[in-house]
């Protein structure tokens, strides 16, 4: 299986480096200069799930005439899915398959619009990574694992031959025949955790020793769930379970939105706050018809227009 990894960013440079270092057949579709960089220093994983150096990776520019691949692995942020379509069409067939690895729902309506939804599959991943300024890919915490399968359900030959190919490297793989609810599952979870942490600019354990932090984050999950349900998706008590450690149980955890902002770059605000308000219909008004959704997302609008104004 030829696969085709857009960016060797810390999400798509640690998956992709895990399948070529299984001797998977791996091409990164990267930048001039991230190509010269991964050939002269190789790709760098540091995981307490094991390190990795990968020397001289292959890669390949946008425009560059190639076959068709296979198998195309996207991970990039929401706000670079136009750029990324852009530098690989051209390189998608009649028999490749997009496994997109983005959070929320809006990119599955631009992919399936641009390739067709038999093209494209649904997926999502768990893993806390970045590039340090060295460009090495630091893996912050031990989950890794990619969720992926039909939109429509059940489980295809096609989704059993990436799982094989999957299979030997060193992450979990794991075939959903119900894609769709776990990747709103996800989308409600990331969003309370975003939301929250963002709006209180602290990690869930700072949020929940202050007088009102529990109810924040209660809110948050409980607004998102009913954009969910408003959409046809019900969590159910493995989601409630999951939920409960995650966000109301004390931890240093924050979102990668929250360092987005600390480091004063841009957001994926539009992607996961917008557009889940857009999906919303009344599910999520609030006092006033103000939710704390709502409220999170001026927030983070707040902070691009500031960003904007004094860039």
């Amino acid at each position: 299986m030829r696969i085709l990894v857009v960016g060797a960013g810390a999400v798509g440079g640690y998956f992709g480096g895990r399948l070529a270092a299984v001797d998977q057949d791996v091409t990164f579709l990267v930048r001039p200069g991230r190509a010269e960089k991964l050939r002269r220093d190789g790709l760098v994983v540091s995981s307490v799930r094991g390190d990795l150096t990968l020397h001289d990776p292959k890669t390949i520019l946008a425009g560059v005439n190639a076959e068709p691949f296979d198998l195309v692995l996207l991970s990039c942020k929401a706000y670079s899915l136009d750029d990324a379509i852009d530098s690989f069409a051209p390189l998608v067939g009649e028999s490749t398959t997009i496994l997109p690895l983005l959070n929320g729902m809006g990119h599955m309506d631009v992919l399936t619009s641009k390739f067709g939804a038999a093209r494209v599959l649904g997926g999502q991943c768990v893993i806390a990574a970045t590039l340090d300024a060295g460009q090495r890919i630091v893996h912050l915490n031990d989950s890794h694992t990619i969720t992926f399968g039909e939109t429509a359900g059940g489980v295809s030959e096609r989704v059993q031959a990436i799982e094989e190919a999957m299979a030997g490297a060193n992450f979990d793989a794991v075939v959903s025949d119900n894609i769709l609810l776990r990747m709103w599952e996800k989308w409600v979870f990331l969003a309370t955790l975003a939301a929250g942490t963002c709006l209180m600019r602290g990690s869930v354990g700072d949020i929940l020793a202050a007088p009102d932090g529990k109810r924040v984050i209660e809110n948050l999950l409980g607004e998102c769930r009913a954009v969910a349900e408003h959409n046809g998706f019900t969590m159910g008590p493995d989601f409630d379970a999951r939920a409960t450690q995650t966000l109301l149980t004390p931890s240093p955890l924050t979102a990668s939105m929250l360092r987005d902002v600390e480091n004063h770059s841009h957001t994926e605000a539009d992607h996961i706050f917008g557009d889940l308000i857009a999906r919303g219909g009344d599910a999520q008004k609030g006092e006033h018809g103000l939710s704390l959704l709502r409220i999170a997302y001026s927030h983070l609008k707040t902070y691009e227009a500031r960003q904007t104004r004094t860039s």
